[in-house]
């Protein structure tokens, strides 16, 4: 277990600057063009590359020395993030901003199978669903703590690109443990061709549970989650709060607490219930706090639903990837996994352009 706690303490400094980087820019985006629809597509330029690049990131998490490949991600990751730091210490032309968001959106493309993949091998079967939900647990504590330092540093006069260089330096955190730790070998896909592309779609195919999780979780990112990268919009437009004020700060971290205990719900209080059904009832909170985080008029409503949103958004995923990860065999892990990042996050932006619009 010291592995896992390495990585996933160099993992949670990563994500806490990630989640800073995420508050800010599409605020700053929108705070310059004033338009739902650029933010729309920044989203896309930062995600879509889950959607054209996982697959072969998937093969390659299958093949290669996931540790190296890994370390190498991170040091693309924070290149970019440095090229954007930079490139807010001005006043760039917003295309500029995108080329840099996408860069950054291709390294984590391109590392989330592998990483996904490795985080098995790290624990015990028996350790698998505690670990996943701690993991779920840390990518959602980086969602309150990250919006809470912008919060309280945007005080004191923090600038924007302060933030973004302060999220490049984390990528460190994530170097540092992975060049601390062991990942177990395993034997590489003998398959060999084009067809080392679809084995995860076969896979997934003629395994009903997996491929009913993946559709669900499509369906659900496309129709239902937009409304995380429209979060800037949404304060302004109908809560009316200021995006580049400390209350949105606030509204964001609120709802990332919620994420956050409902990832480590799955691992804790809810760890001796049926999977089936925490999914299920997942489905169903989430559908009444979606509700009534529409009605919600003023702060103090969307406060209270926005947390709850939070916690049955990152309760039904947890759930949902548990499943999927006690499923797959370590040399095949990394191309279904690809199959679930497409859908969760490559269909996110898809549906920012449209609700964006």
């Amino acid at each position: 277990m010291r592995d896992f706690r390495l990585v996933w303490f160099g993992s949670l400094g990563s994500n806490i600057g990630t989640w800073m980087q995420n508050v800010v820019l599409p605020a700053y985006v929108y705070n310059r063009t004033g338009k739902a629809s650029i933010v729309g597509l920044l989203i896309f330029a930062q995600l879509g590359p889950l959607l054209f690049l996982s697959i072969p990131a998937g093969v390659i998490a299958d093949r290669f020395d996931r540790k190296k490949w890994l370390i190498s991600m991170q040091v693309v990751q924070l290149s970019f993030s440095v090229a954007l730091a930079t490139l807010a210490l001005g006043t760039p032309p917003i295309w500029a901003l995108f080329v840099a968001a996408f860069g950054v959106g291709v390294g984590n493309a391109l590392n989330a199978p592998a990483w996904s993949a490795m985080l098995p091998s790290l624990v015990r079967s028996e350790d698998l669903s505690g670990a996943i939900a701690l993991n779920s647990t840390g990518i959602n504590g980086s969602r309150v703590v990250g919006p809470i330092i912008v919060a309280v540093f945007s005080q004191w006069g923090a600038t924007i690109a302060q933030f973004f260089y302060f999220n490049a330096a984390t990528y460190l955190f994530v170097i540092f443990a992975l060049s601390r730790v062991t990942v177990p070998d395993f034997a590489p896909d003998p398959t060999q061709g084009w067809r080392r592309f679809t084995v995860g779609l076969s896979i997934a195919r003629d395994r009903p549970v997996v491929r009913r999780l993946i559709i669900s979780l499509a369906t659900f990112s496309l129709l239902s989650l937009p409304y995380v990268g429209l979060f800037p919009a949404v304060a302004r437009l109908t809560f009316n709060i200021d995006e580049s004020g400390a209350t949105y700060k606030w509204l964001y971290a609120t709802w990332g607490l919620g994420a956050c205990l409902g990832g480590l719900a799955i691992g804790t209080v809810f760890s001796h219930i049926d999977m089936r059904r925490l999914i299920q009832g997942g489905f169903a909170a989430f559908s009444v706090a979606m509700f009534l985080f529409a009605l919600s008029q003023s702060p103090l409503p969307a406060f209270i639903s926005g947390f709850f949103l939070g916690f049955a958004y990152f309760f039904t995923t947890t759930s949902m990837m548990t499943v999927v990860q006690m499923r797959l065999e370590p040399e095949v892990r990394g191309r279904v996994l690809a199959l679930w990042f497409m859908a969760f996050g490559g269909l996110i932006p898809f549906g920012n352009m449209v609700f964006g619009w």
